[in-house]
């Protein structure tokens, strides 16, 4: 019954009750009729007499009173048996019709569930994270407990579709905010880079100024649209973390220069955003360098298919972390409770973010504490 679906059970239910009130039925209908059966023939053996003479006439009337006994008893049985089988038979067919009448009735009964779970899904599979919050079930019919089941629904429809067209439109303010200072700080250098009297090493500097803003912006429109968006990505180029992680362990390296990275990097080609894998990248090695230990520390990245599947593993030394804190770590503006206090390592977002790329490209992040002290972050994502 358990693998059994609502429909079928129900209707289960509705030909098994159906059945058992015809065999009530018949059972019943089979005592009475033993109970009332007339007597064939309209003769009644207290018409004969009880007792005959000893006379040859008198033996016929006992041959012909036991010749009527049996008879009777005969066309009884016979009526009888016959209730029995037609009345099966009978039973037998009323109760498929029953059951296919049931299957149907069943069916249109839940007709309204399947309507919700339509709904429900279309809305879970829509390509855009609070995309098609706008449809709603409106279901017609009497005030039911299915009927308020809909529109209790509907009701959390609206209100998440009034929160999620807020968030999207404080997405877009944000994203205005955001770039203005960005594209004021490129003018700014362009201004200075392309003055007559500029020195050779002011134009060096500036170069480095708009490669790094010109990423920054490209780092804040991909984070936008992820904000706005948690479905895969739409455009996808090859990258291979190995070459990332080559880059961006010399980039954070120079944050805390004591602090040896050890690489293994074996090729683990993928594709995605290089911009938001970097950044993915960049997240866990300085929070390796960030949270580890004054001294005798180190940090290992190593990348690879595990699985084939391309892999990017981040392990560091540090404090011991208790494991049912590890995944708390993961939620934005969520530290760890000793640091809450200090407020000199970020503002909790550096996993948060991490995990937010890896299921953009449809990938996971999962972290594990090491016995020693430290912790293990590995990142797997869908191959090319």
């Amino acid at each position: 019954m358990k693998r059994l679906t609502i429909r079928a059970r129900l209707t289960l239910i509705y030909g098994g009750l159906f059945l058992l009130a015809g065999v009530v039925l018949l059972a019943v209908t089979y005592v009475l009729v033993d109970q009332r059966m007339p007597q064939p023939f309209g003769v009644s053996l207290r018409d004969l007499p009880k007792t005959a003479p000893t006379t040859p006439s008198g033996q016929n009337v006992d041959n012909l009173r036991a010749l009527l006994q049996e008879v009777q008893e005969e066309a009884k049985r016979n009526a009888l048996e016959s209730l029995l089988t037609q009345g099966g038979i009978a039973l037998i067919v009323v109760s498929t019709v029953a059951i296919a009448f049931g299957w149907l009735l069943a069916g249109r009964a839940l007709q309204p569930l399947l309507q919700i779970t339509g709904t429900a899904r279309r809305i879970a599979g829509a390509d855009t994270a609070g995309r098609g919050l706008h449809e709603r079930i409106a279901l017609t019919g009497p005030a039911d407990e299915v009927r308020e089941l809909a529109d209790t629904f509907d009701e959390m429809l609206e209100r998440l579709d009034r929160s999620f067209d807020g968030q999207r439109r404080f997405v877009a303010n944000a994203s205005h905010e955001l770039r203005t200072p960005l594209a004021l700080n490129r003018a700014l250098v362009e201004l200075a880079v392309t003055r007559p009297d500029a020195s050779a090493e002011t134009r060096r500097l500036g170069e480095s100024l708009l490669a790094v803003n010109e990423r920054h912006e490209r780092l804040i429109d991909g984070l936008l649209t992820l904000a706005d968006s948690e479905n895969e990505l739409t455009d996808r180029t090859p990258v291979d973390l190995a070459e990332v992680c080559a880059h961006t362990t010399e980039q954070a390296g120079k944050q805390a220069p004591d602090v040896p990275v050890r690489r293994v990097l074996a090729p683990a080609l993928t594709s995605g955003d290089p911009v938001l894998l970097e950044r993915l990248t960049f997240n866990l090695v300085e929070n390796a360098l960030r949270h580890n230990l004054p001294t005798d520390g180190w940090v290992e990245v190593r990348t690879g298919l595990v699985d084939g599947r391309p892999t990017l593993t981040v392990s560091n030394t540090g404090p011991v972390i208790p494991g049912y804190d590890v995944e708390t770590m993961f939620q934005p503006f969520r530290r760890l409770s000793r640091e809450r206090v200090v407020g000199a390592r970020g503002f909790g977002l550096g996993l948060s973010i991490v995990r937010a790329v890896a299921r953009a490209h449809g990938g996971t992040a999962e972290a594990q504490p090491r016995p020693d002290g430290g912790l293990i972050v590995t990142v797997t994502l869908p191959p090319p």
